[in-house]
């Protein structure tokens, strides 16, 4: 049976684990080429969680290979316009051809905003925002190059949709990435290019899944754990569940870079469990 996304290919960032190796994974199963990018590093001002390594990448190109697709992996950093777009280039040049624009590189910090250091601000918002501008920018003439059209599917957040505590930095580069989509899905709507967000809630990544994070939570709690967490983060979700899986969000992606969402454009889905309607 012929899959959804059959002869195309699709650009993932931060692809080495958590929702960029399961979006990168969904989109294979579909019948997509992947080309694979992630920093594999730190990004300084992030200490919640441990870095994506190059092994995590290497994990991520052996699942996608495990659905006989292939497969480019690269190791760019979304902030380096320049590099990302050699990496781009390079991995287009590989598969032939690029179809779907998967812009999900993001990091998660976390403080009150008085705590909040110019750094870490700068650090987050080149990340979070101005990395997918520079993934936009290095896909885009590609996807026109493919003249059939194609899909850009931005992951943003709850945080884009709505104000969040000690992460007024997170907060303001997700709802930033809702303005970009809308100027893109305008300027490329007559090439056929759809421009959408989505809007995950707390997702069971390594992202949320950390003892820094645990213990922002349930500060009471000396050694939180996922049990103890659990119904503090479903009480924010209106549906009885903590938090999605990263395929619930790449089934989203899935339906957006697909031809059954062919007419669908500047739309911001949420894939949140409800949170947004709390």
């Amino acid at each position: 049976m012929t899959g959804r996304l059959e002869g195309k290919v699709a650009l993932v960032t931060g692809a080495a684990r958590g929702q960029g190796r399961s979006h990168s994974v969904r989109l294979a199963q579909e019948g997509a080429d992947i080309i694979a990018v992630d920093l594999c590093g730190p990004v300084d001002s992030i200490d919640l969680y441990p870095p994506a390594t190059e092994e995590d990448l290497a994990e991520t190109a052996r699942l996608v290979e495990e659905h006989d697709r292939r497969v480019v992996t690269a190791k760019a950093d979304v902030r380096d316009a320049e590099g990302l777009r050699a990496a781009v280039d390079a991995g287009v040049a590989e598969v032939g051809r690029l179809d779907i624009v998967c812009a999900n590189a993001g990091v998660l910090g976390l403080r009150p905003a008085l705590e909040l250091s110019v750094t870490a601000w700068r650090e987050l918002i080149d990340v979070n925002l101005t990395g997918v501008w520079n993934t936009c920018q290095a896909a885009l003439p590609h996807v026109l190059a493919g003249g059939r059209g194609g899909s850009i599917v931005i992951t943003s957040s709850t945080g884009g949709l709505k104000g969040l505590t000690n992460a007024a930095h997170y907060v303001t580069a997700k709802h930033g990435l809702v303005g970009m989509m809308r100027a893109l899905a305008n300027e490329f709507a007559p090439h056929s290019i759809r421009c959408n967000t989505v809007h995950p809630t707390t997702v069971d990544t390594l992202m949320i899944q950390n003892d820094g994070l645990r213990r922002l939570f349930d500060p009471a709690n000396p050694s939180p754990t996922r049990e103890s967490i659990a119904p503090i983060m479903q009480n924010k979700n209106a549906l009885p569940v903590p938090w999605v899986e990263p395929v619930d969000v790449s089934n989203a992606v899935l339906f957006l870079a697909s031809d059954e969402a062919r007419y669908i454009t500047g739309v911001t889905l949420p894939v949140d469990a409800g949170y947004t309607v709390r």
